[in-house]
């Protein structure tokens, strides 16, 4: 079975730049980056926290509540979306262990 190309598509989250490879829509990983920056912005703002990390860690329990509740954006997931989603927390988690 043939494997779907991937490419590498740059994104910068809250300051810094990540250079992840995914399948499928460049676009679609710039919209989920950009989510992502704007929650943590939002979280940095709200408790005055400097700590990335702990931005971060506060960011996704927000993220992960929202998808919890079903509240927040309606997002269209194509099939294998939450595969392809996995895939891009993985590089971050990477990223981010790094940094």
């Amino acid at each position: 079975m043939d494997r779907p190309s991937s490419h590498l598509v740059q994104v910068e989250i809250f300051g810094q730049s990540y250079n992840l490879r995914g399948e499928g829509a460049t676009a679609y990983l710039q919209e989920l980056a950009t989510y992502v920056d704007r929650r943590m912005r939002e979280v940095a703002e709200a408790t005055a926290t400097v700590d990335s990390l702990k931005v971060a860690i506060l960011a996704a329990l927000n993220i992960a509540d929202e998808s919890q509740r079903g509240r927040g954006v309606a997002v269209d997931v194509a099939p294998g979306g939450a595969d392809r989603l996995g895939k891009v927390i993985d590089s971050l988690d990477r990223c981010l262990a790094k940094a």
